[in-house]
């Protein structure tokens, strides 16, 4: 039995905790369809959203730099981005990726067109993107994305495109399925601004404590060059766990309907970007969630 590590669980594929992420391919041409889907399930998995050949451009662009920063394993091939001995990883929150090959994927006139399309009405991509190059044992806590980016419109979308083939080992991204009807965390812990209460970001390591505790089910998939998941503000999710010796890569990007308000730390000549979040004393999630009875 296939089994996929979360944090440090071990979850069996099609048991209590863990199923398959489904693909919204079947119901591509039909908008109002994939707004259904989305309002159901919590996300769109899109095989092939993206030109394969481009995002695997992107990903040698990628490779080249964490090569330069001394982070990749001597004596492999560069494609195979096999991870150094320091097992560092790779985090850039920033405008300046100086990556041109990995914004022609993701600010694409295909990505932008199709927002247009599902949103009703000219969209915007917030000017910040958030790469990842994850290294060996490492994974994303459980988390909603408004708490990082709930100062505009609630209506934003993430956009989570591996960048490369990503096996179940490599830790792919993880969604809680249902977890967007989870009403005691959106009126608790989705409240919460990073920035404002200066809160440690993640609501769980855990994935089955979730589970237990509010309901869902977890679900991942085995992703290739040029898939996407699509998904909203509210649904928590995170990654297994890469137990390989390769990076995961993978960038997050976001958007919205250019006529709604923007989060103004994201977005602009000038974001203001993370101000205030893990700069002095941090209240630890164990401690805000006893506090908000969660």
């Amino acid at each position: 039995m296939m089994k996929v590590r979360i944090g440090q669980r071990e979850l069996e594929m099609g048991g209590r905790y863990l199923t398959e992420l489904r693909d919204a391919n079947d119901i591509l041409d039909d908008v109002g369809a994939l707004r259904k889907r989305l309002q159901e399930d919590g996300y769109l998995l899109i095989r092939g959203f993206h030109d394969r050949e481009a995002v695997l451009r992107a990903r040698l662009e990628v490779l080249e730099r964490l090569h330069e920063q001394g982070k990749l394993s001597a004596g492999h091939p560069l494609e195979d981005g096999v991870i150094g001995p320091a097992n560092k990883g790779f985090m850039s929150q920033g405008l300046n990726l100086d990556m041109p090959r990995l914004l022609e994927v993701v600010n694409s006139p295909r990505v932008m067109t199709f927002f247009d399309q599902f949103l009703d009405g000219p969209a915007l991509t917030y000017d910040v993107k958030w790469l990842r190059a994850v290294p060996q044992n490492e994974f994303s806590g459980a988390h909603y994305d408004i708490v990082y980016m709930g100062r505009g419109t609630k209506n934003v979308y993430t956009t989570w495109t591996p960048i490369g083939d990503v096996s179940y080992d490599m830790g792919g991204l993880a969604l809680c399925l249902g977890s967007q009807h989870f009403a005691k965390i959106r009126n608790t812990y989705g409240q919460m601004d990073v920035d404002r209460d200066n809160v440690v970001g993640w609501f769980s390591n855990d994935p089955i404590e979730i589970v237990d505790k509010f309901g869902g089910q977890w679900a991942t998939a085995e992703f290739r060059a040029g898939d996407a998941i699509i998904f909203g503000m509210y649904i928590m999710h995170g990654s297994a766990t890469n137990t390989t010796s390769r990076y995961r890569i993978s960038v997050d990007t976001r958007y919205q309907l250019a006529s709604e308000p923007v989060d103004e730390r994201w977005y602009g000549e000038k974001p203001k970007m993370h101000y205030a979040w893990n700069k002095g004393k941090t209240v630890s999630m164990e401690d805000a969630r006893e506090r908000w009875g969660v």
